[in-house]
């Protein structure tokens, strides 16, 4: 391709609709001609050609390339003629469009309605989490479905829960965003719906990246695939004036990328100077975590150069219904700022985007394209820029190995420091205090989740100039913290700061908290005043009753036969006592522990052994050869006897 002195403007080819070969249906074409479209982008060119043929394909094109369209027109078309042939069944399932999450299912579904209501007597149903299952089912079972667009979760439950949906004569079933489905955990699901469906069908596997998973699973539900690969050249300024030098690259056209190099501490400042100076643009912003979003949605707004800004954050633990009203907003808006995660990096096509910010860089390189993607769609401009800091400068580098180019855009000089800011909005409102402290911590262990660990290597991470950067009022007590010695440098202290006078701005949180605090307190002195425990003994090898070691069964026939040789022994010496006079028999029946308590056992029963062998106005029993030695016979006792062991 020649030098110009102006980068090319478009992506779409002199090719028209009508002039596809096999032709579109004339109803097709009117709801294109509705729609606005009348040329074709490079991917729709190649795609609808090899579905409308009776071909399987493997797409892989730049992200806002037109794959929505290239799917959709031949799957419509299908479906039309399956029709034409014999109308479907109530519960016949003609075709199937699965895609990675809620939003790209919705957005999907939305540009297909205009195509699916030229079908006569179809019924089409959109099915994604966070709607109530059991309507969903009702509806199947009294209307009827032909045509299912979802995410592979739901489609996958609705399945298995109904054994009134035909599949048998499936007729094409599309797979957009491939990688990310299996990425995303969907493996088993779609393994199981593929399972479920005619092998005698058509099949399109469509995707921005090629990975090994996507290769597998071609193979597995694709037969004979064509693969369709459309790339794009970016134009990157030479050496000499204005020339534009062409080179490979996996970006829209119409796209320019940027990264900037700035530390921990100044990113969020810099941030803010960016955002006040595009204040009129519509933009984008990606951050790691979920936490991370609502914090920044909470801060921002108090920032004094962001007064006014519309700024909508959207992420995916939000409820369905918060996310699609958030989406519908920013999306309606002329000007704005979308806080978001990757939940909005894949295949949503929000009209008039003009700038992509990745405050942070990804954790899937992978994704670092499809987040740049969401501006420069279908043609248009676009510019995106990543912020790095000066340790992960070489991310720069390997996104160029990846045919994805970036120029560096310098730090904007005296810009105003915002910590301050930040600080004295968390003073004020300890949800701010406490959301920043958890999108801190978020971001932290999300970090050390790279996909590219020898680059974003965690261990090195400045959490000093990090918590500063978040505007933190304490570094916060974390494992990865304590047990790494990373560095908390550049981190300023505030004296005089006791973090729980801070109350919540909402009075409600703070009356509950307050409730909290006392009663712990009430439990704290409780436990105080409380006596005391004993404690307890040492283990004594000697003392019974302290639970030791299971002895053997040698060990306890040792211990029990010198118990009873000790009491034996002692018997022997009060008897040898009462005989010599020392002891009178009262004396000797309480040393022996007789008395009441062997009263009370007698009466009970004649015959109960109370210490040994009980003779009761009989003879003694002849005493033991060892008693003979000792002294002879001895009178027995008229009440209880006298007691040998």
């Amino acid at each position: 391709m020649a030098n110009t002195a102006d980068p090319p403007t478009g992506t779409l080819t002199s090719t028209t609709f009508s002039d596809l070969n096999p032709p579109l249906s004339d109803s097709v074409l009117k709801a294109l001609k509705e729609g606005g479209f009348v040329r074709c982008t490079p991917v729709q060119e190649a795609t609808i050609p090899l579905l409308l043929g009776h071909k399987d394909v493997a797409v892989d094109a730049a992200t806002g390339s037109g794959k929505t369209l290239a799917f959709l027109l031949p799957f419509v078309e299908i479906v039309m003629g399956s029709c034409a042939v014999s109308p479907p069944r109530k519960h016949q399932v003609l075709g199937m469009i699965i895609s990675p999450t809620r939003e790209l299912s919705s957005q999907i579904y939305h540009v297909a309605e205009p195509f699916f209501m030229k079908l006569p007597k179809i019924n089409s149903m959109l099915l994604v989490g966070g709607v109530d299952i059991k309507s969903e089912l009702k509806k199947i079972e009294e209307e009827g479905v032909n045509i299912l667009v979802g995410t592979p979760g739901k489609l996958y439950d609705i399945m298995d829960r109904l054994d009134m949906l035909d599949f048998r004569d499936l007729e094409i079933l599309i797979l957009d965003e491939a990688d990310r489905l299996l990425e995303m955990g969907f493996q088993k699901q779609v393994t199981s719906i593929l399972a479920r469906l005619p092998k005698q069908r058509r099949t399109g596997l469509f995707s921005a990246t090629q990975t090994e998973a996507v290769e597998e699973l071609s193979r597995a539900g694709l037969r004979n695939p064509v693969r369709v690969e459309v790339k794009t050249e970016a134009k990157s300024k030479g050496n000499f004036g204005n020339s534009y030098q062409s080179a490979p690259s996996k970006t829209p056209l119409g796209l320019h990328m940027e990264y900037m190099i700035c530390e921990s501490s100044n990113k969020s400042s810099q941030l803010v100077a960016f955002l006040s100076q595009y204040s009129s643009k519509k933009i984008i912003i990606y951050f790691m975590t979920c936490a991370c979003v609502d914090y920044w949605g909470v801060v921002l707004p108090q920032i004094k150069a962001l007064k006014g800004s519309k700024i909508t954050p959207l992420h995916g633990k939000m409820k369905q219904v918060n996310r699609e009203k958030a989406l519908a907003s920013f999306s309606s808006l002329p000007s704005g700022i979308l806080l978001c995660t990757d939940v909005a990096a894949r295949g949503l096509d929000i009209p008039g985007v003009d700038w992509i910010v990745q405050y942070d860089p990804p954790q899937d390189p992978n994704v670092f394209i499809h987040r740049a993607g969401r501006t420069a769609r279908i043609g248009r401009q676009g510019s995106a820029v990543v912020f790095l800091s000066p340790k992960e400068e070489a991310y720069v580098e390997f996104l160029k190995l990846r045919r994805v180019p970036l120029e560096e855009r310098q730090c904007s000089v005296d810009v105003t420091d915002i910590v301050p800011q930040i600080r004295h909005a968390a003073k004020e409102d300890r949800d701010v205090m406490e959301k920043g402290v958890k999108a801190f911590v978020s971001f932290v262990r999300a970090y050390k989740e790279h996909h590219c660990s020898y680059i974003f290597r965690w261990k090195e991470l400045d959490v000093g100039n990090l918590a500063m950067g978040y505007g933190l009022l304490q570094i916060p007590s974390m494992p990865e913290v304590k047990h790494h010695s990373l560095s908390t440098d550049g981190f300023c202290t505030i004296d005089d700061l006791d973090l729980s006078l801070i109350k919540y701005k909402d009075k409600a949180r703070e009356k509950q908290r307050q409730k909290a605090l006392k009663k712990k307190e009430t439990e704290a002195a409780t436990s105080h005043d409380a006596k005391p425990e004993k404690p307890k003994k040492k283990r004594d090898g000697n003392d019974a009753n302290v639970p030791t070691k299971k002895k053997t069964g040698r060990q306890r026939r040792a211990i029990q036969s010198k118990e009873d040789y000790e009491e034996l022994e002692q018997e022997y010496r009060l008897l040898k006592k009462l005989k010599k006079g020392v002891i009178d028999e009262e004396e000797y029946e309480r040393l022996m522990g007789f008395g009441g308590e062997a009263e009370e056992d007698e009466r009970q029963s004649d015959d109960e052994n109370i210490s040994g062998i009980i003779v009761k106005g009989k003879k003694n029993k002849k005493p033991t050869k060892k008693s003979k030695q000792k002294g002879g016979s001895w009178k027995s006792h008229s009440k209880s006897g006298l007691t040998m062991r």
